[in-house]
């Protein structure tokens, strides 16, 4: 063997290990830019999520067996909750969906719909209990033998870019929304109306799979505000109330773009400017366009639905492997057959991060976590109504949000290996 291919060799292996290790290798650096936006509570579509996950909470607070399948729409004036649910619980539906409505502050017309005066149409085909005992098979069924409830493939990440771990791009979309959120319910800026929308553009130093985030490019916050509201006043009070608490002082510089009301005046929100649908936010619901998603929406679903109780596994094991040290990022991903327990396959990548090898990690992940559809609803403690916090601003961590001890998808287990 010759000296340069002894030295090409050597490279080879040294690269390899730098990897397993987790040490950046030579890969050249760029500088990337990457782009997460979210929306409020009162924009219809969240309107939508939160009045079914609303009707997920009624139906456990008496009855944790229940089976909800609750789908929403709304628009000018109206809201109608409809689908199929199977439940001991007695809810007064509209009820409900009105205290939802309110909470989110819609309660004049003038604001996009007033939950007093709007109509609010049921269309929720109730099963007998009969029938949802032998959806369930029999109530004699141990929870490791329960089927998952359709088939589908999920996806949980998690970063070490935010303490949180979650990508700083949406860390700060969301946490930015929720900002809104807070200083128009407590008084500090009682202008603003429940709609908007937020945006924030990273720049990132990529070298191979490894991200550092750099600064902050662009901010883009949307808001529907009360006609009094000049955009001078809104533009100075945006910049001091919301983006300068939350945005970390670091990543602002004097090239941050900031377009606030861009398209100018915003009045008419809420689903008098547009029409409602659950469902239609997964990318803002989960780590906004970083990481991968199965399609599959979370709200208005029973964790027996491994569309939403699998991707919040999945986002445990995710951002347990980061949290203990394991990969700066990581991707998960399982799949299911309906009735079928057992995960049909389980997927790890933490794109040449980790600290030993994907194949290494799998085997952590099939010795820590137990992924049959039955327990790991159980494990994470999902048959409570816990559900409608998670229908806004994102069902996982944010930079804003406090943390909750009812987001137990959020809360590292601690690995044995």
């Amino acid at each position: 063997m010759s000296v340069l291919e002894l030295c090409e060799e050597m490279n080879a292996k040294l690269s390899s290990m730098q990897k397993v290790l987790g040490v950046p290798s030579e890969e050249k650096r760029e500088v990337v830019m990457f782009t997460s936006e979210s929306v409020n509570e009162g924009h219809p579509d969240k309107l939508a999520d939160q009045v079914s996950d609303s009707i997920v909470d009624a139906c456990f607070a008496q009855d944790p067996d229940s089976h909800v399948a609750c789908e929403t729409c709304t628009g000018t004036n109206f809201v109608m909750v409809f689908g199929e649910i199977t439940t001991n619980a007695k809810v007064d539906y509209e009820a409900v969906v009105r205290e939802t409505i309110k909470g989110i502050g819609f309660d004049a017309p003038e604001k996009g719909l007033d939950y007093k005066t709007c109509e609010v149409l049921n269309r929720i085909h109730a099963q007998s209990v009969e029938i949802g005992q032998a959806v369930k098979k029999s109530k004699t069924v141990k929870p490791e033998e329960i089927g998952a409830g359709d088939q589908g493939h999920m996806f949980g990440y998690a970063t070490d870019e935010t303490p949180e771990l979650m990508p700083l791009t949406h860390s700060l979309a969301t946490g930015l929304g929720y900002q809104l959120t807070v200083v128009r319910k407590n008084g500090t800026l009682p202008l603003l109306r429940p709609d908007g929308k937020t945006q924030v553009t990273v720049e990132y130093e990529k070298k191979g799979g490894f991200l550092t985030p750099l600064r902050v490019h662009t901010i883009v916050i949307s808001t529907q505000h009360d006609p009094a509201y000049s955009q001078e006043q809104l533009k100075k009070d945006l910049m001091e109330y919301v983006i300068k608490p939350l945005i970390p002082s670091h990543l602002l510089d004097d090239k941050t773009i900031y377009h606030i009301n861009p398209s100018g005046k915003f009045t008419i929100g809420g689903p008098e400017g547009d029409g409602g649908l659950t469902g239609r936010k997964i990318i803002i619901d989960t780590y906004g366009g970083w990481g991968a998603h199965g399609g599959g929406a979370f709200s208005g679903k029973d964790p027996t639905k491994v569309d939403r109780s699998a991707a919040y596994y999945c986002r445990w094991i995710a951002k347990s492997i980061v949290a203990a040290g394991l990969a700066k990022r990581c991707i998960v991903q399982v799949s299911y057959a309906i009735g079928v327990p057992e995960p049909l396959s389980v997927f790890v990548d933490t794109y040449g991060t980790g600290t030993k090898s994907d194949a290494a990690i799998l085997e952590i992940v099939k010795s820590n976590f137990d992924l049959r559809a039955g327990m790991l609803v159980r494990e994470l403690d999902m048959l409570k109504p816990k559900y409608k916090k998670t229908a806004a601003y994102g069902h996982f961590g944010n930079c804003a949000r406090p943390s909750d001890p009812d987001f137990t998808w959020e809360i590292p287990k601690k690995l044995v290996y």
